[in-house]
This record gives C-alpha cells, sequence and structure tokens, in this order.
C-alpha cells in the first residue's frame, strides 16, 4: 500500500519511543528525589551542670553529635542527607532561615543538661529542644524536615528512656505516674513553623503553582509577535526598520507583560484565593518576569524562528516537576545541568519571597536575574536585524512567504 512508504509513518515508532522517553526524563527527578546535604542549623545553648557525684557534664554537646551521627548515616559512596551548621545564638538561626540558607534550625535549650539530671530525681523536668522548620523555603522539605527531626528525637527518647529505666530498675527505686509519663518521653521537641505558607497557599506550592500560565502566556506572546513583526522587518528595506520592527516588538512585550501580569495576581487573589500579600507588588514582580520570558523567547526565535519554540516546551516539560522540588534533593545532573539553568526558577524564588517571607518588589537575587535576563535578551533580539534574510526559512520567512 502506498501509505506503508510514507517516511512519518515509518518513523512513528521511534517518535512514539522519544516522546516517551522525554516524559519519563521529566518525571525522574520527582520518582527518585532523597534529600543530600540539606543544610539545617544546629544551636547549643546548653551550660551544662553537675551531678550529683560531681562530675560536670554536657549533655547538649553529646546530643549534638548524636544528632550527626543519626543523620550522617549513609551507604558507601553515598553523601549524608543532613549538613549541619553549628550557630552560635537562635537569631543567626532565624536570620539564615529570612536568608534561605537554611531548612531548618535545632536549638537546644540552655538548661538541657540540668534538665536531663533531674531525671534520674523525685522532681524530674523534660529537658527541651525547639525545632524550627523553615516552611516557606519549600513545602517538600519542610514536611521532610519535620519528619527527619521527628524521628531522630524519638530514637534518642527511646535510647535515654531505656537507659533511665535500666537504672530505676537496677536501684528498687519506684516511679509516681508523673515520674513515669516523663522517663517513657525524656526530651520535649517542640515543632515550630516560620516563614509560615498559611492555609491559602496551595499547601505551600503557589509559586509553582503560577508558573505554568505565566511561561504559556510568555510562549504565547513571544510567537505570536515574533511572526507578526517577522513580516514586517522581512519586507523592511533598511536595517532602521528592521530595527524600529524589533524594538516595537519589545514595546508590544511590555504592555503584554504588564496586562497579564496583573491579570494574573487577580485571578490568584480572587479566582484561586490565595493569599495574595500585596497585589501591586506581586502585580510588578511577575510583570517584570513576564516581560524577561517574553524578550527570551522571543530573541532566540527571531534567530531561529518558530522551529526554536520546541526548546520553551521542552523547558517546560523539564522545569516543572524540578521547581517543585529543592535542589538538595536532586541528582547531580538535574541540578547542575538543569535545574541551574532554568530561568524560570528566579520568578519561583521570588514568588516566594513575597508569598511567605515578607519581602516586596525590591532588588534581589531572583529580580537581579530577571533583569540580566531581559537585558541580554533584548540585546540579542536587536542584533538579529543583522541576520541575512531568506526567502522561506524560520518563522519570519514562513511569514513573508504568506503576505
Amino acid at each position: 500500500m502506498q501509505v506503508f512508504k510514507n517516511k512519518l509513518l515509518l518513523a512513528l515508532p521511534l517518535i512514539a519511543i522519544l516522546v516517551l522517553f522525554i516524559f519519563v526524563l521529566a518525571l525522574y527527578p520527582s520518582a527518585t528525589m532523597k534529600p543530600v546535604l540539606l543544610p539545617i542549623a544546629i544551636v547549643n545553648l546548653d551550660e551544662g551542670a553537675a551531678l550529683p557525684d560531681g562530675t560536670a557534664v554536657n549533655m547538649g554537646d553529646q546530643l549534638v553529635e548524636q544528632m550527626k551521627q543519626a543523620s550522617g548515616k549513609a551507604a558507601e559512596g553515598e553523601a549524608s542527607p543532613v549538613k549541619w551548621v553549628q550557630l552560635e545564638s537562635a537569631e543567626a538561626a532565624r536570620e539564615g532561615m529570612d536568608n534561605r540558607d537554611y531548612y531548618g534550625a535545632m536549638i537546644i535549650a540552655a538548661d538541657f543538661s540540668a534538665k536531663q539530671a533531674s531525671l534520674r530525681s523525685p522532681a524530674p523536668q523534660q529537658p527541651e529542644i525547639e525545632v524550627l522548620v523553615n516552611q516557606g523555603m519549600n513545602a517538600t522539605a519542610a514536611n521532610m524536615v519535620t519528619q527527619m527531626v521527628s524521628g531522630m528525637v524519638g530514637k534518642l527518647n527511646a535510647t535515654i528512656s531505656a537507659g533511665l529505666l535500666h537504672e530505676l530498675e537496677a536501684s528498687g527505686a519506684t516511679l509516681k505516674p508523673s515520674q513515669a509519663a516523663i522517663v517513657a518521653s525524656p526530651i520535649l521537641a517542640q515543632i515550630t513553623n516560620v516563614n509560615e505558607t498559611g492555609a491559602n497557599a496551595a499547601r505551600g506550592n503557589a509559586p509553582v503553582s503560577l508558573f505554568q500560565p505565566i511561561w504559556m502566556a510568555s510562549i504565547a506572546g513571544a510567537a505570536i509577535s515574533t511572526l507578526v513583526v517577522g513580516k514586517a522587518a522581512a519586507s523592511a528595506s533598511s536595517r532602521r526598520s528592521k530595527l524600529a520592527a524589533r524594538l516595537t516588538q519589545a514595546g508590544v512585550g511590555v504592555v503584554l507583560a504588564l496586562l497579564s501580569g496583573f491579570l494574573v495576581t487577580w485571578l490568584a487573589d480572587r479566582f484561586l484565593d490565595l493569599d495574595v500579600p500585596s497585589m501591586a507588588e506581586m502585580g510588578l514582580f511577575i510583570s517584570f518576569s513576564i516581560l524577561a520570558f517574553f524578550l527570551m523567547i522571543s530573541a532566540i526565535l527571531s534567530w531561529t524562528g518558530i522551529r526554536g519554540i520546541v526548546l520553551f516546551v521542552l523547558l517546560l516539560f523539564f522545569g516543572a516537576p524540578l521547581l517543585a522540588l529543592p535542589a538538595e534533593f536532586m541528582n547531580g545532573f538535574y541540578r547542575d545541568w538543569i535545574h541551574s539553568w532554568l530561568p524560570m526558577r528566579f520568578m519561583v524564588d521570588g514568588l516566594r519571597e513575597l508569598f511567605f517571607f515578607g519581602n516586596g518588589f525590591e532588588w534581589n537575587e531572583p529580580t537581579a536575574a530577571l533583569f540580566w535576563i531581559s537585558a541580554g535578551s533584548l540585546i540579542l533580539l536587536l542584533l538579529s536585524v543583522l541576520k541575512p534574510q531568506k526567502a522561506s526559512s524560520g518563522a519570519e520567512g514562513a511569514a513573508s512567504a504568506s503576505s
């Protein structure tokens, strides 16, 4: 049959395998995620205590070592899941979490040793640990830190409780009900969320949830404007006219970004019922992000033609799963060669600053990165006027041929 001679039909199995392979690669980071060197601060304020026999002890120091050993066990050749960063004060830990340096912090109270020594007395007191979870940093990491620390404290409680019961049994002591409850769970861990995500933030994933509509709006706007402006540039008689066409395209991008940015903000607040901290600040930041993406996509399409849009569709498939994960949860290839090069991660980081960290539309790392993306893309877009024109190649050639 004639249909079996069609090359596209013959290539269909290869196309299906390629599509399947792309989707599996996009899902791989989420399916295989595990923490590696997740930075958590630890503050030991314990002042130590003297035992009845006169021995001076600092149970806080011992606890720090136990926590490091408990979390540092990894398979041979693999890194530890947690990177403990020892700090001098609780204020330094909170400041580091506000700067998004740590996913959590563990603070050992100043009277930790004194209260632990009291566990063997008729009036025992529970030694306390304060656990701070940086919830706004990442929802997945926050849940992991909570579970991890709770598990560690549970194991320590079991070990200490078994030792106390053995000592009390050997001495023939009788426990009161109030003492028995404390001996069963000696260490009291108070877990507190900082930079909280709140009830209406898509379970802490509001910044990632807004990525897809913003990215698709940027692709659509850049593709349509490139086709229209490409036609005008192809028919222009001078480079000055072509440059004017590209500047017009950039101006259209500014208008599109402002309209889309504030529309997305309004929809997020009114339709999605997200806790938008400031309509003006968020609207400006999203507009700035859309402009950066619009200029970047337009610049690439101005050189490659409309076929270059495949690159940005692939970025959507590969980027969306990675944006929801902390970098410390990815393997080396995805962390170093894909996630670190994703331009949209700066938008997500900036939205985290707005939603959860009390910051506004200001000059910070995400804003600076988006600014340089915009500046570099604008230069590349304007330089496309130097590209030799062909009658029927790329987006501009196709547009010219249809006129």
